[in-house]
Order: C-alpha cells, then sequence, then structure tokens
C-alpha cells in the first residue's frame, strides 16, 4: 500500500482554512510524530501536517517507511515515486482550502518531496530537503521544472554517511539546473537537524510564505 492514513496526521493549528500549508514527512523508520516537534522553529500563519508514511519497515525496525532500502547502498527510485504519487493524491483530498503548499522532509521523506515537486511543479510552490537526495532517472516534468525554478532548501551534514555519496553527488549537480537552490553543508553534523539548519529553515519558509501572492 501507497496510500497515506489521514487519520494518522497531526496538524496545527486546528482552524487551517485558506492558510498556506507545510507537509512534513519523516525518515525511515520514524513516524508522524518525529517532525511534529518542530512545529515550534516554524513560521507563525502557516498551516502544518505531519503525515505518517504508509509502509512498515521489517523487523525489528520501529516507526514507517516511504520505500523500501534493501541495504544503505540501494535506493530505489520507482518506490520513490509510488511513495510521491501517494503523497499527491492525499494532496488532493486535504488541500483544496490551501493558499499554497510547501513540503519539509528528511531522509526518505525529503526524496519522497523532490520527487513529488518532479511529479506536479504546478502544485508544490516550495521544498525543504534535509539529510536528502534527489532520486537518479528522468521524469517527464523535469524540463518544465528547468524552466520554473521552485525555491528548494537543501541542508545536510558533513559527517552524514547514511545517504550514498553517489546520490549526494547526483543531487549535488540536479538541483542547481532544476530549482532555485540554497542550502549549507553543516560542519561536523550527521544524519541528524540542528539548531543552526533550523533557524535557516525558517528564514526559507518565512519567505516562501511572505512571498505569495506578490
Amino acid at each position: 500500500m501507497t496510500e497515506i492514513d489521514d487519520g494518522l496526521t497531526r496538524w496545527s493549528p486546528d482552524e487551517r482554512a485558506g492558510r498556506a500549508l507545510l507537509v512534513l514527512l519523516h525518515g525511515y523508520g520514524a513516524d508522524e510524530n518525529d517532525l511534529f516537534s518542530l512545529v515550534p522553529y516554524l513560521p507563525d500563519g502557516i498551516a502544518v501536517a505531519s503525515v505518517a508514511a504508509p509502509l512498515t519497515p521489517p523487523w525489528p525496525t520501529p516507526g514507517r517507511s516511504w520505500y523500501a532500502i534493501e541495504s544503505l547502498n540501494t535506493r530505489d527510485a520507482a518506490g520513490i515515486t509510488l511513495a510521491a504519487e501517494g503523497l499527491l493524491r492525499w494532496l488532493d483530498a486535504v488541500s483544496a482550502d490551501a493558499s499554497s503548499i510547501a513540503l519539509l522532509g528528511f531522509s526518505q521523506g525529503a526524496a519522497v518531496a523532490l520527487q513529488a515537486l518532479r511529479l506536479a511543479p504546478e502544485r508544490i510552490d516550495a521544498v525543504v530537503a534535509l539529510s536528502g537526495y534527489a532520486a537518479p532517472g528522468d521524469l517527464p516534468n523535469d524540463a518544465a521544472l528547468q524552466e520554473q525554478r521552485p525555491p528548494v532548501f537543501w541542508g545536510r551534514g558533513s559527517r552524514d554517511d547514511v545517504i550514498p555519496t553517489e546520490l549526494i553527488d547526483h543531487t549535488s549537480q540536479w538541483l542547481p539546473s532544476h530549482a532555485e537552490l540554497s542550502g549549507r553543508v553543516y560542519p561536523g553534523l550527521t544524519h541528524s537537524i540542528s539548531e543552526q539548519e533550523l533557524t535557516d529553515v525558517n528564514v526559507f519558509l518565512s519567505q516562501w510564505k511572505d512571498g505569495i501572492g506578490s
């Protein structure tokens, strides 16, 4: 199953009609509660939805996953696409009143966020990709992205050894030609999120929110 269970989604605030919507996509082995803790670090005045990935990792890994990982060196682009398509179907059901949509993903969630942007660049206005990567391979709307160049923030740690080097190299080449890229490599940071990174994310998302309708 690649369908998101909206009964597990955590929302802030309860009143969200007409607000810009930021969707949080957790990493492998986490769940909808993980990134929801970032809400105090995010700009005021937006709606935030933290969703649960549709898959359950093999025992004994806890939590949930967006796509299967056979090993640290294997990432299936087709699985990432399926997860992104499921996310877009979920957005169809919940985002009709949103004035704008942005995605923030960590690790697996970052890969899914970027893939959703590639599948539907007309629907996603900004992406924050933390400790993640852009999936290899071509998609039909990649040429449109090169023209549109939506804003993307890509943050990662200098000591992150979870994402394979070849995927980092690919993303480093792919993102600048398909997005208005900002971001940073954080010295000493492992596969995690730092306070400085959250400050930078807040600035990026504030620019997204302030630019809506301009």
